[in-house]
């Protein structure tokens, strides 16, 4: 059987993380000291012939409406699978209002039933088809906050993809569930799961248990200190037959001490390189769509079906 990877993109322009000028630097990445973002990311993929999964906020779109649909064209036309990603707690309250809805609970994995979500997905998918012309078929939670019922949105919204589970995240709380596997499963409801790829450190002398996700480089959202990007090229080369690996539109920049997203220089664009040359060699590189093709045909190890109600027992409270 071969090795299947997908290299996911969240493409994000969140207030916190850039003074100004959002969308050019934290999707673009131009600063004054040079660039680094899709552009880059977009140009070392084609250099090794593999796609880009790029889960685009979409939520974003209420900020900033024209720089959004100018990156989203600006994907599709170069040829990158572009898919839905959502940071609802961006929304500002006159967004929700003008749709009739409460601003509050803000994260995903707070909401009470799957409405509210429903509303998202469909609102903001209809906007993201509405560019590409391509049906959404796959969905991203943003910080992987999710909970029984946006799996169940999901499936009333017709996107069969889940790329969501993650101990790392239901560790943190940031997640109602999740399953420690490396390979995708299928929910109750039909709903694909595809989970970012994660290895298990059991607990020793005076280290924690915990979670090391395939992000590159180390993400930011989770507390645990794990050891970086140069890691990431071993990890491929002996690592599962199936694999998902996690950045973000900004993850060639650094943070300054304000936490806020510089251009430094390009030695993570460089690594980068060398580690897609290395998954290229070891790994068939795959879209989203490739995926439900491969998976539906078996090609693609898949764990047992999940009853969905685990998702619920696990933490799920607002649920009887």
């Amino acid at each position: 059987m071969s090795r299947y990877a997908l290299l996911t993109v969240d493409t994000e322009a969140l207030p916190k993380r850039a003074e100004c000028d959002h969308v050019q630097r934290l999707i673009w990445g131009h600063h004054e000291e040079g660039t680094a973002g899709i552009r880059e990311i977009r140009a070392i993929g084609a250099e090794f012939g593999v796609p880009h999964v790029f889960f685009v906020d979409m939520c974003a779109t209420t900020r900033y409406p024209e720089e959004m649909r100018a990156v989203v064209r600006w994907l599709d036309m170069n040829g990158q699978d572009v898919q839905l990603h959502l940071h609802p707690e961006t929304l500002p309250r006159e967004f929700w209002s003008a749709h009739g809805l409460a601003a509050t609970p803000t994260y995903i994995n707070e909401y009470p039933a799957p409405d509210k979500a429903l509303f998202l997905l469909k609102h903001f998918g209809a906007e993201l088809t509405g560019i590409t012309g391509k049906r959404v078929l796959a969905c991203r939670a943003g910080s992987l906050r999710w909970n029984a019922d946006f799996i169940r949105a999901l499936r009333a919204a017709e996107i069969p993809l889940s790329f969501n589970n993650s101990m790392r995240a239901y560790m943190t709380g940031r997640a109602t569930y999740a399953e420690p596997t490396n390979q995708p499963y299928t929910w109750s409801n039909g709903v694909i799961e595809v989970p970012v790829t994660e290895r298990h450190i059991p607990p020793g002398t005076g280290r924690r248990e915990r979670w090391v996700s395939l992000t590159y480089p180390e993400s930011s959202y989770f507390p645990f200190k794990t050891r970086r990007f140069a890691g990431l090229p071993r990890l491929f080369a002996r690592g599962p037959s199936f694999a998902v690996l996690l950045m973000h539109s900004w993850s060639f920049l650094y943070w300054n001490d304000k936490r806020r997203a510089v251009y430094q220089d390009d030695r993570r664009l460089e690594a980068y390189r060398a580690l897609v040359a290395r998954v290229s060699a070891d790994y068939d590189v795959i879209t989203s769509a490739d995926f439900l093709d491969l998976y539906r045909r078996g090609r693609i190890k898949r764990s047992a079906h999940m009853d969905l109600r685990v998702a619920e027992m696990w933490g799920d409270s607002n649920r009887a």
